[in-house]
């Protein structure tokens, strides 16, 4: 504001309104076994149909659907989570051109490699867009031109066919595919194409009870019409779009329809997924709104399912403008007179991944605390493509702890082996394995070991599988969050109970839970009656120290993390009073918030000339020192039950007990 010379009023503002913002304490990352998704890629879902949608139900074998339960589990209990598929070496890509190692893991790769069409000679026009055995029952299938969709006179009966005929005479059978759709004459009842043969058709009819031949009597001589099997996806043939009549050029459009050939991804033959009219062989086409209307830009941007891979150019695509082609379109952009039927083949989910590959879906994607925000590091199974070992479990648990350690900001959880507790008779001998499953995990309050595996319905196969505990034990943490604070105990009743669990492989008594607790491991346990639940709230941490409980170290997450944000916001003040005063200001309310929700019994914060001194702020440096006393959780119970003589003074006796 300009300097006054004469008498005024100068209004000026300065903000002491800076809060400690909230952050987020329950969002999931996991890493693992899919059949289906983008490997190498955070995908968020918030609940079990966000996880099938993009990454497909699980297989019917047990290892392949250990890690998918594992996420699913942590959803049922109401927050998000960041899923990276991870996959084997050997997980390929089906595709239409015989290629049987082709693999496009996700948008990078198929840019880096599959983009400019180069890939045509080997992997064919159409590839599926993840790896996966289940690709190998996507088919595509092109409509290039107006015979394609529909001819009226492919040929004629060479003889009269009487009702219930299923095998028909035809003069030719030469324009016919399976699955064509037929009429006969002037007749509107539709057949479906089953077979062909020399001077013979071979129909069942459509909208009638299944093998159901001609509905009537087919005079001899009458015209075959027949049309695209997926004419009636769309309302008209393919013809000249408005940006090539623009521009003076012709018969550049296509239909295209994705479909499940085999039924294997919806579950029923021949199911169309995807559809993708009208849009243009020229890569300079717009529609409408001004958008790529190039099927190659429309299929590649909205497609769950295919990558165009390369130009059939003897067909019905040539890569080039609507201008190149002026006046001659119909020719250069070929147009063939029958539809382009592309089954792909090929694809293979390449079993499970090596302990490296695991371990890399979560230090690629989730080792960064900037990049993403995470809470949990779920662990799911440690069986590998080695099998089930001892000593992958230590490798990868060892692994997500360091990155814990290093981001500061998140708990690893893990389970046990299922070798150590599935189908082992002796409660013993499990407490057993289970403390040597841990022996050698490292010491860390960012780390929480769970007992167990749990048995639950598969709704997707219809039958019971086992999965590893630590996907519940994740999401009992965050909602103990929502109906708490994260401060509060994961554990007991109020909060730990477990969600749709048939039973525990191994429910430890009370001796074997005191064997593991002393080992660092929170039983789960079920109670006649009263459900399953998470009998311990012990981190990882091998050394007696508040930060042993999960609630103190979450508590000091939730502190770290929130005021690390709002102390941005000094970043190139000057450090003197004010600065100090206003960070105070800021952190002070926070704080005294915590405690008035019981997650402090007391605090104070330092931030004066005592340790910001000149040194201090010549090296441009800022301190603050926050002194907490955290809230404990109970852990022990002593109930004391005292017999009175009578006429005693209950206040007479209480230094007795």
């Amino acid at each position: 504001m300009a300097f006054q010379v004469s008498p005024g009023v100068q209004v000026k503002e300065v903000d002491l309104t800076n809060v400690v913002p909230a952050v987020s304490s329950t969002v999931g990352a996991f890493a693992g076994s899919f059949r289906w998704g983008p490997v190498d890629e955070v995908v968020s879902v918030s609940d079990s149909k966000g996880l099938v949608d993009h990454f497909y139900s699980p297989a019917d074998t047990d290892a392949a659907a250990e890690d998918f339960y594992s996420a699913e589990a942590f959803l049922r209990y109401g927050s998000s989570l960041k899923v990276v598929r991870v996959a084997s070496s050997t997980a390929y890509n089906a595709n239409n051109g015989g290629d049987t190692d082709a693999s496009i893991k996700n948008l990078d790769a198929y840019q880096s490699g599959f983009e400019d069409g180069g890939a045509a000679g080997t992997i064919g026009q159409w590839a599926a867009k993840y790896p996966g055995a289940i690709g190998n029952s996507l088919k595509v299938s092109v409509c290039a031109s107006p015979d394609a969709y529909f001819n009226d006179n492919v040929t004629t009966l060479d003889a009269e066919e009487a009702a219930g005929q299923t095998v028909i005479s035809v003069t030719s059978e030469a324009g016919f595919s399976i699955r064509d759709i037929v009429r006969f004459g002037t007749d509107t009842q539709e057949y479906r194409v089953t077979a062909t043969a020399t001077g013979t058709i071979t129909v069942e009819a459509l909208n009638q009870p299944a093998g159901t031949g001609l509905v009537s009597t087919v005079a001899n001589s009458t015209q075959v019409h027949r049309y695209w099997e997926f004419y009636n996806q769309f309302d008209k043939a393919p013809g000249t779009s408005a940006s090539a009549t623009a521009a003076s050029g012709s018969a550049d459009e296509i239909h295209v329809v994705v479909v499940d050939e085999d039924g294997a991804i919806s579950g029923k033959q021949h199911e169309v997924l995807e559809t993708y009219g009208f849009v243009s062989c020229a890569s300079d086409s717009k529609d409408a709104s001004g958008s790529s209307n190039y099927y190659k830009s429309k299929i590649n941007n909205q497609s769950d399912w295919i990558w165009w891979t390369g130009h059939s150019t003897s067909t019905h695509a040539a890569a080039n403008s609507i201008t190149t082609h002026a006046g001659s379109g119909s020719v250069a952009f070929g147009r063939p007179s029958a539809p382009i039927n592309s089954s792909l083949a090929n694809g293979a989910d390449g079993g499970l991944p090596t302990p490296a590959v695991k371990y890399a879906g979560y230090v690629d994607n989730f080792g960064d605390a900037e990049t993403q925000d995470v809470s949990f590091l779920i662990v799911g199974s440690t069986r590998t493509s080695n099998g089930d070992l001892l000593t992958d479990h230590n490798s990868i648990v060892n692994q997500l702890i360091q990155v814990a350690e290093n981001r500061k900001d998140c708990m690893v959880i893990a389970s046990p082996r299922r070798a150590s507790v599935v189908n082992v008779s002796s409660e013993s001998t499990q407490s057993t394995n289970v403390i040597a499953d841990y022996a050698s995990v490292t010491s860390s309050s960012y780390a929480v070991l769970d007992s167990g595996w749990v048995y639950q319905y598969d709704r997707y196969n219809d039958k019971y599988c086992w999965v590893p505990g630590n996907g519940h034990t994740a999401g009992i943490m965050a909602r103990s969050d929502l109906l708490r604070d994260p401060w509060f105990s994961p554990a007991g009743f109020s909060r730990g109970q477990y969600l749709g669990i048939t039973k525990l492989a191994f429910n430890p008594s009370q001796g074997s839970r005191d064997d593991l607790y002393q080992a660092r491991i929170n039983p789960i346990v079920t109670f006649p009656g009263q459900g399953t639940v998470l009998f311990g709230d012990k981190t990882a941490l091998s050394t007696p120290s508040a930060f042993d409980r999960i609630n103190v170290r979450r508590l000091f997450i939730v502190l770290e993390k929130a005021i690390a944000v709002a102390a941005k916001s000094q970043l190139f003040e000057f450090n003197d009073a004010f600065t100090r005063a206003q960070f105070r200001a800021a952190v002070e309310p926070f704080l005294r918030d915590v405690k008035n929700r019981r997650g402090l019994t007391d605090f104070t914060v330092l931030c004066d000339e005592t340790n910001n001194t000149d040194t201090v702020i010549d090296r441009n440096e800022f301190v603050c020192s926050i002194f907490v006393k955290p809230a404990r959780s109970i852990n022990f119970i002593t109930l004391n039950f005292v017999a009175a003589r009578s006429g005693v003074e209950f206040e007479e006796i209480y230094g007795a007990v």
